[in-house]
């Protein structure tokens, strides 16, 4: 997968550090023009689907949905459905209706869930290719255990579940293609993948970092480390996030790849917002950056080195900076993403952004109406 040349992922994340989002009424406040409408104003992504009160007998039109690097992401389309109805999980045997035995089966599947539910894993839930989590219309929480691992393997989707309270695993062997060893304590690593897809997911309270993608993936740490020359080929699409007040760093940082950061809200932050090192190019467009009160901190951007960044591509465009916050742009030329057709969206203005991902996380709906 590393030798791949476009390395593709989309994110729809609440990264909030305390609380779970609470979705809203549809007596929205829209802060552009100061009045309270009837109306919700939907993201991109969830408006050509979230409008449907059918949505639970169509659930495969999620993958019509997708924006950016992240929209071919799509080929568990046409997969059968498998239902997960056990919440135990044994990582040598794992049962029928359990969550670890469908993701690891070699065939396409969309896996749902019967009911709530909340599993602990023993050990890191090894992905297989063509797989789709979703947990829409219940409350799926993976917590207390080890994370989600998305290692050499294409065509993922995670779509509406809780990651929280993660902890390190054990160094042992389980069942999947091939063994694999767990040392790190993030909700969700991407080792060596491509076409992945995680959108509308809570991820919080984990012992190393909440997303980490390394070793060419395409997906928050975005690369294995400066010398790594594979991660040049990521692209990656962050877009619709809420990053909440308690994030300290990396939302995301970026190593040698492609970034595009879109229509992001962030609530301040403890160190910096977007940051990288060993030459990385990053598109910041349309997001809404509200800096902490402290007034040495309103710089959102780090750069890992102390001197040759200048030349680096880091550009800023219809950004909303609130609180004193600013981006210091770098380098020359163009950065847009230059996506395809059919991975090309428009970005709103940062202005818009508190709307747009009003609904960040996991949205606790109802199958049988739209919302």
């Amino acid at each position: 997968m590393a030798s791949q040349a476009s390395l593709l992922l989309i994110f729809t994340l609440l990264t909030y550090s305390s609380k779970f989002q609470t979705v809203h009424s549809l007596n929205y406040y829209n802060p552009v023009t100061s009045y309270k409408s009837t109306k919700k104003i939907l993201n991109l992504i969830d408006s050509r689907w979230r409008t449907n009160s059918k949505w639970d007998s169509n659930r495969r039109a999620l993958v019509d949905c997708p924006v950016g690097f992240g929209a071919t992401a799509i080929r568990g389309k046409y997969a059968a459905t498998y239902i997960v109805t056990d919440p135990s999980d044994d990582q040598i045997n794992p049962k029928l209706g359990s969550l670890r035995y469908g993701v690891i089966q070699t065939r396409p599947l969309w896996i749902i869930f019967a009911r709530d539910i909340v599993i602990t894993l023993k050990n890191e839930l090894m992905m297989n290719s063509y797989k789709t989590i979703d947990g829409r219309g219940v409350k799926v929480e993976i917590a207390y255990g080890p994370r989600i691992t998305i290692q050499g393997v294409s065509h993922v989707i995670v779509h509406g579940i809780s990651i929280h309270d993660c902890k390190r695993g054990k160094s042992v062997q389980m069942r999947n293609s091939e063994f694999h060893l767990n040392y790190d304590g993030d909700a969700i690593v991407v080792f060596a993948s491509s076409h992945i897809w995680i959108d509308h997911c809570y991820v919080a309270r984990c012992f190393d970092g909440l997303i980490d993608v390394i070793h060419g993936s395409t997906i928050m740490l975005f690369g294995h480390n400066d010398y790594n020359t594979e991660d040049k080929n990521m692209r990656i699409t962050v877009v619709f996030n809420h990053f909440g007040s308690d994030l300290i760093q990396r939302m995301p940082r970026v190593r040698l790849g492609y970034a595009h950061v879109a229509n992001n809200k962030y609530d301040e932050w403890q160190m910096y917002a977007i940051g990288g090192s060993a030459n990385p190019t990053i598109f910041s467009e349309g997001n809404y950056f509200m800096a902490p009160n402290n007034p040495n901190n309103k710089q959102i951007t780090k750069r890992e080195v102390k001197n040759g960044w200048k030349d680096w591509k880091w550009r800023s465009s219809k950004d909303k900076f609130v609180n004193g916050a600013y981006f210091a742009p770098s380098g020359w030329g163009s950065c847009a993403p230059l996506y395809s057709r059919s991975q090309s969206f428009t970005v709103a203005d940062g202005s818009m952004v508190p709307a747009l991902t009003s609904d960040a996380g996991p949205l606790h709906c109802d199958r049988y109406k739209a919302y």
